[in-house]
C-alpha cells in the first residue's frame, strides 16, 4: 500500500502516545479527526501498523533475555510459532536461512530462571541448540523510548503529545502489578487503543475503574505503549539483527553511539561471548554495507560483528495478532 507524509506523522504521533485520541491527533496536523481514524484503520489493515500497551520490565525489576535457538529448517517456523504463543516472550522473529530464531523473554527477577527460560521451551526434536543472553542494559527502543527514525512531526508537535507521557526507565524502586491487572495488561497486548467499554468486559470492572487504573499505571511508567509496523512498507526492506563484541571499557560509549544511529532500533548489552544487541534497519543491503562500513567500522573498541538478517517476525511488541 503507498504511504504517504499524513500515515508517517499519525503513526509518529502514536509512538509518542498510543492513546492519544483522534481529535487530538487531528488537531496537531490540521485535518479532522474521522480523518485520523480512518487512515488508523487502513494503516492497521494494509500496513500492520498495532497500537500495543506493555508492562514496562525495568520498572517492575523483571530480567529480560534473549534466546538464540537454532533448529532443523522443517521446524523453525513450527517452534517460533510455539514460542510466540507464550504469555513472557515479547517478540519472536526469523533468521537467517530460516534456521536460527531469537526471541525475548521477561521474567521476574526472583523467579527460577532455568524453568522459566529453559524448561518451558517447546518440546521438539527439531531444536538443535539454545543461548541464553541476559539484558543487562537498554539503550534504546521499548520500554527506555522510542528509536530515532521518527522525524516527521516537529518539535512543537512532538512536545504537545508528550506532555503528559512520563519519563521511560525511571530509577524509582520497583513497582508491582496488582493481582487483577493481568487480564487487563492481556487485552492491551492486543490492542492498546482498544476503547474502554472492550477493556471493562475484558476485565470485569467498571469503565471508572479501567480508567483510573490505567492512568495510575501510566503515571508510576509501569504501563507503556508502542507501535508495531513491517518496516517493508514503510520502504526498509533490510532489518538485521548484530551480535557484537565491544571491549569493556568502551561498551558504554558504543552502546550510546548506536542509540544515536537512526538504523537502530533497539540495542541493549548482553551477557554472553557477545556483549552487545542491535537491532538495524536500513532501505537495502545496499545501505546496510554502508552502515557496516562506515558507521560502526569507525566505533572505537567495536571487536567483532556478527549480522542475521531477518526473514519474518512471528510475533513482535504485543500478543500475537488475531484477524478481526
Amino acid at each position: 500500500m503507498e504511504i504517504d507524509g499524513l500515515d508517517r506523522q499519525i503513526v509518529h504521533a502514536l509512538r509518542i502516545d498510543g492513546r492519544a485520541g483522534y481529535r487530538e491527533i487531528g488537531a496537531l496536523l490540521g485535518v479532522s479527526d474521522q480523518t485520523v481514524a480512518r487512515r488508523y484503520r487502513r494503516l492497521r489493515e494494509g500496513a500492520g501498523v498495532r497500537v500495543v500497551g506493555l508492562p514496562n520490565p525495568i520498572r517492575l525489576g523483571y530480567e529480560s533475555w534473549m534466546l538464540r535457538l537454532h533448529s532443523r529448517p522443517d521446524m523453525a517456523a513450527t517452534l517460533a510459532e510455539a514460542l510466540a504463543r507464550r504469555g513472557d516472550t515479547g517478540w519472536v522473529s526469523l533468521f537467517s536461512g530460516g534456521t536460527e530464531i531469537s526471541c525475548l523473554v521477561q521474567v521476574p527477577a526472583h523467579a527460577d530462571r532455568e524453568t522459566l527460560l529453559l524448561q518451558k521451551l517447546p518440546r521438539t526434536p527439531g531444536l538443535i541448540s539454545v543461548s541464553a543472553h541476559c539484558l543487562i542494559h537498554h539503550y534504546v527502543g521499548g520500554a527506555v523510548g522510542p528509536d530515532r527514525r521518527d522525524d516527521y512531526l516537529t518539535p512543537e508537535q512532538t512536545a504537545a503529545l508528550s506532555a503528559d507521557v512520563p519519563a521511560p526507565g525511571s530509577p524509582a524502586p520497583p513497582e508491582r502489578l496488582a493481582d487483577g491487572d493481568a487480564a487487563l495488561m492481556e487485552a492491551l497486548a492486543r490492542d492498546g487503543r482498544a476503547g474502554f467499554a472492550e477493556l471493562a468486559a475484558a476485565t470485569g470492572w467498571p469503565e471508572s475503574t479501567v480508567r483510573r487504573r490505567m492512568r495510575d499505571l501510566r503515571r508510576s511508567g509501569i504501563l507503556y505503549y508502542d507501535v508495531e509496523v513491517r518496516p517493508q512498507t514503510f520502504g526498509f526492506r533490510a532489518p538485521v539483527l548484530l551480535w557484537v563484541t565491544v571491549a569493556p571499557a568502551r561498551l558504554a560509549t558504543v552502546g550510546a553511539a548506536l542509540a544515536g544511529h537512526d538504523e537502530v532500533v533497539f540495542a541493549a548489552a548482553t551477557t554472553g561471548a557477545t556483549n552487545l544487541v542491535a537491532t538495524v534497519v536500513c532501505r537495502d543491503m545496499a545501505a546496510f554495507y554502508r552502515y557496516l562500513t562506515e558507521r560502526i567500522s569507525g566505533l572505537d573498541g567495536v571487536d567483532r560483528v556478527e549480522s542475521a538478517p531477518l526473514l519474518r517476525h512471528v510475533k513482535q511488541l504485543g500478543a500475537v495478532a488475531t484477524q478481526r
